[in-house]
C-alpha cells in the first residue's frame, strides 16, 4: 500500500522505518495539544455511546448552534466538516476560482485543492529575510487576474502570525476587487489574546475562514472543523453539495461538548504559555539552529549544519519532528517541531545536545 509523507503525525510510517514500536516514539511532527482529549468529551461519549447506534443528525442543528454560540456568527453563515481539510475542498469546488495566488511555503491540501478544480496558481514566496511573512507588496501581487487567495494565519509550517494592519489591508483589498480570500485560522484558539477575523465578516463577503476543533482539543482521530462567512450564498450551496453523515456522531458530540469547557481551554493557555516559552528559549541556546519564535503551538527551524539530516538524527533517539522539505519554497534544512508536555519538552532538548553537540 502507497504511504503518504505530506503531513506530520505519520508514526507508524516512521516507526516501522526505524524498527521500533510506535507507542515508544515520541511524536513532536503533529501539533496537537499534549493535554489530550478533554475529560468532558469523554465522559460525554461515555455516557452517549448508544448514539453510535442510529444515524447523526443530517443537518448538525445542535453542533451548528453550538458553533455559533462560540462564534457569536449566525448559524447560517457557518458549514461543519470533517476536518478543515474537507472544508478546504469544498470552498474551492463552490467558488471555482480561475486563478488563484498562493503564498509558499503553505499547507499542502490548498494546492491540491486548487489543481483539482483545474485552477492556475500564481506563487507569492514568503522569504526568510522576512521572517516568511508577507509584506506590503503581496496588495500588488493580487493582479486583476487573480480571484482567489489562501492565507494561513498563523502560517503552517512558520507559525508566523502577520501584521494585523496588513491583515485588513489584504482583505479590503480582496473585497473591493472581487477577490475570494480564505484565511485558514485552524490554530487561532492558540492565541489567547487574538480573536481571528470573525468581527469583520459582515461587511467582508468575500471573506471565508477556515476553523479546526482537531489540534486544540486532541481529537485528530475525529476529525472537525468549520468553515465560516457571511456569504450565505455559498455557505448554502456547499451545505447542498456536502454528502451526507461527514461528520461522525461523536466528532459531533465533540463539537456540542469541549467549546464550553472553559477549565481545559484555561489550562491549555497555562501550558501553552510555559512550556512555548521554556522549548524557544531551549531551542535558542543551540548555535547550530536557527529559531522563528513561535505564534501558536509549534515551531519552526532551520539547522544551520547543511550536513546533518536532523529528522534522521532524532529518529535514532526515538523522537519524531516534522521535515519540511515537501513544502515548496524550503529545502531540508528546515524543520517544524510541535510544543509538548514539559517531560516530552526535556526529552527532545536532551536528544539534541547528544545529535548537536557542540549547541
Amino acid at each position: 500500500m502507497a504511504k503518504s509523507g505530506q503531513h506530520g503525525g505519520n508514526v507508524l510510517q516512521m516507526a516501522e522505518k526505524c524498527g521500533v514500536d510506535p507507542d515508544l516514539m515520541l511524536d513532536f511532527s503533529a501539533n496537537i495539544n499534549p493535554l489530550g482529549m478533554p475529560d468532558s468529551l469523554k465522559n460525554a461519549i461515555m455516557t452517549h455511546l448508544h448514539l453510535a447506534e442510529r444515524y447523526p443528525d443530517i443537518d448538525y442543528q445542535a453542533l451548528h448552534a453550538a458553533l455559533s454560540r462560540h462564534t457569536g456568527c449566525p448559524p447560517e453563515w457557518i458549514l461543519a466538516g470533517n476536518g478543515a481539510t474537507e472544508l478546504i475542498f469544498s470552498i474551492v469546488r463552490c467558488l471555482k476560482p480561475k486563478k488563484a495566488l498562493l503564498p509558499m511555503p503553505g499547507f499542502a491540501e490548498y494546492r491540491r485543492a486548487l489543481q483539482r478544480e483545474g485552477c492556475e496558481i500564481t506563487h507569492y514566496p514568503l522569504l526568510e529575510e522576512d521572517d516568511f511573512q508577507p509584506t506590503a507588496h503581496i496588495l500588488s501581487a493580487l493582479t486583476a487576474d487573480i480571484d482567489c487567495l489562501f492565507l494561513c494565519t498563523p502560517n503552517n509550517p512558520t507559525g508566523q502570525y502577520p501584521d494585523l494592519a496588513l491583515l485588513l489591508a489584504i482583505v479590503a483589498h480582496c473585497q473591493q476587487h472581487d477577490i475570494a480570500l480564505i484565511v485558514d485560522e485552524s490554530f487561532i484558539d492558540f492565541l489567547p489574546k487574538q480573536q481571528g477575523l470573525t468581527a469583520i465578516l459582515a461587511e467582508n463577503p468575500k471573506l471565508y475562514l477556515l476553523r479546526s476543533l482537531t489540534k486544540f482539543f486532541a481529537i485528530p482521530g475525529l476529525r472537525l472543523g468549520y468553515l465560516i462567512s457571511a456569504d450565505e450564498q455559498a455557505i448554502s450551496s456547499m451545505r447542498n453539495l456536502q454528502e451526507p453523515w461527514t461528520i461522525n456522531t461523536f466528532a459531533a458530540l465533540a463539537g456540542e461538548t469541549v467549546l464550553d469547557d472553559h477549565r481545559y481551554i484555561q489550562q491549555t493557555y497555562q501550558w501553552l504559555d510555559e512550556e512555548q516559552r521554556y522549548l524557544f528559549e531551549s531551542l535558542s541556546g543551540f548555535a547550530a539552529l536557527k529559531i522563528w519564535r513561535p505564534a501558536a503551538n509549534y515551531i519552526f527551524i532551520r539547522c544551520l549544519d547543511e550536513t546533518l539530516n536532523l529528522q534522521d538524527a532524532l529518529l535514532a533517539h526515538r523522537i519524531l519532528i516534522r521535515h519540511c522539505a515537501n513544502y515548496p519554497g524550503l529545502n531540508t534544512h528546515y524543520y517544524r517541531v510541535a510544543i509538548k508536555s514539559h517531560a516530552d519538552n526535556q526529552a527532545l532538548i536532551a536528544a539534541l545536545k547528544q545529535v548537536l553537540p557542540h549547541g
